[in-house]
């Protein structure tokens, strides 16, 4: 699996606020998925000293921002593999589990989470629109769908900057898109 399987939407010009969002979030995942794709199990564990990151990890990482964040935003708990435990020890455990997973497993997991989130936002979005409120078991993070999403593009777009300094050091591939 590689970028070229994410099918991109369309370029997006002259969209509604949500097309626009979900365009931005689109060409982020297609730049995440391009940094950090086609490689074996070796240089996704790769760490690049001082940080212990890794390219798994932020592919992991990215699987349950998708599927979390797609939740959060329709009023539900996540699923398998990420309702074991708390949000927080379950971020975690994305990061230092990703070392032991197969590169085949960590692209199926972010890549179905990648098309369980897009379909769902793009129910969320014919079902009462981004200014929909939601509750996140917290009376003072009471927020709107909008947020949730804008949430998400910063994530990727944060992490993509991790994969690009990562990436340039596993095998010297720089660039914004592939050619």
């Amino acid at each position: 699996m590689d970028y070229t399987d994410l099918h991109p939407v369309p370029e997006c010009k002259n969209g509604t606020e949500a097309e626009m969002l979900c365009f931005a979030l689109d060409r982020a995942r297609a730049q995440f998925a391009w940094k950090t794709g086609r490689l074996d199990a070796e240089q996704l564990r790769r760490q690049v000293p001082p940080s212990t990151m890794t390219l798994a990890g932020l592919v992991k990482h990215m699987a349950f921002v998708e599927d979390g964040f797609a939740a959060r935003a329709d009023g539900r708990e996540p699923g398998p593999p990420w309702d074991a435990t708390d949000r927080v020890a379950t971020d975690r455990w994305t990061w230092n589990s990703a070392a032991t997973d197969e590169p085949e497993a960590l692209y199926a997991l972010w890549y179905g989470a990648v098309t369980r989130s897009r379909i769902a936002w793009r129910e969320m979005v014919a079902d009462g629109g981004l200014e929909t409120r939601v509750e996140s078991g917290s009376p003072d993070w009471i927020v709107n769908r909008r947020r949730i999403l804008i949430d998400l593009l910063e994530e990727y777009l944060k992490h993509t900057g991790h994969a690009d300094i990562l990436r340039e050091a596993v095998d010297g591939l720089v660039g914004n898109d592939p050619e």
